[in-house]
């Protein structure tokens, strides 16, 4: 075993009702929790996404209206999950893009506190990327050997990825276990602020817009020179988590 973990690492998949982060929901979640000792936990959920899944999402996953009626909402569901997630690292496939912040959002709709913080991301997508350029299935096929004969179902896409990180390590030994490492390895592009990417941070570790007409543009000094700007972006249809960051810069201005 060449990871090297500190705390839990938490390797996890979503199943979605679609792919836009600001406003579709959770069906499934599935998280592998590997601890500093590697043993392992598994925790898989139905969720109620409380509207409907469209029939062409349903039929790449597998999950219809009818499987997930009487399941949990997500803020029924949502103690429990981070209850298990703790204080654990994450890691996905895709996830710093997709999984992580729609799984914030959730958390946010919730009212649930989900710290961000302290944890460091893994994509083990953007490592594959990075090193062959494929895709899940493929990279299961490359680096594991098998075929992922149930792809899109969560728990097999989140064990898939674990098997795939563990092989990653095995095969590339330039590739340190340290998380630090891996989640700075596995970041693809320059740094953001927020997982949407409206918000980057420059080489003097300033958030600047990444879109609009104020692109480049320190987002505080912005908000100094157009107060009225913030409120547009409050008000606009931005992910509740990109709305938290520039919240806190806002504040700062107050401070």
């Amino acid at each position: 075993m060449n990871l090297n973990l500190i705390k839990p690492l938490a390797v996890f998949d979503l199943e979605t009702t679609g792919i836009n982060v600001a406003t579709d929901r959770i069906v499934e979640i599935s998280i592998l929790k590997v601890n500093p000792d590697y043993s392992k936990e598994t925790l898989t959920m139905r969720i109620n996404p409380e509207m409907p899944i469209p029939l062409e999402t349903s039929e790449i996953h597998g999950i219809y209206d009818i499987d997930v009626t009487n399941a949990p909402t997500f803020a029924e569901s949502a103690a429990k999950i981070v209850a298990f997630i703790a204080d654990s690292d994450l890691a996905g496939f895709n996830s710093n893009r997709f999984d992580v912040p729609l799984l914030i959002e959730e958390f946010l709709r919730a009212k649930i506190a989900f710290k961000m913080e302290e944890r460091k991301c893994v994509d083990i997508q953007n490592i594959f990327h990075k090193k062959e350029q494929r895709t899940l299935v493929a990279a299961y096929q490359f680096y594991c050997d098998k075929d992922l004969t149930n792809a899109h179902s969560a728990e097999a896409d989140t064990l898939a990825t674990y098997e795939v990180l563990e092989a990653q390590l095995e095969k590339y030994k330039d590739l340190s276990g340290d998380i630090d490492y891996l989640a700075e390895y596995s970041t693809m592009g320059p740094k953001t602020a927020d997982f949407a990417r409206r918000i980057g941070i420059d080489d003097k570790g300033v958030e600047i817009f990444n879109f609009g007409k104020n692109k480049g543009k320190s987002v505080e000094e912005t908000f100094r020179r157009e107060p009225g700007y913030y409120s547009w972006m409050m008000k606009g249809d931005f992910p509740g988590y990109t709305k938290e960051v520039i919240t806190r810069i806002k504040n700062r201005i107050k401070q």
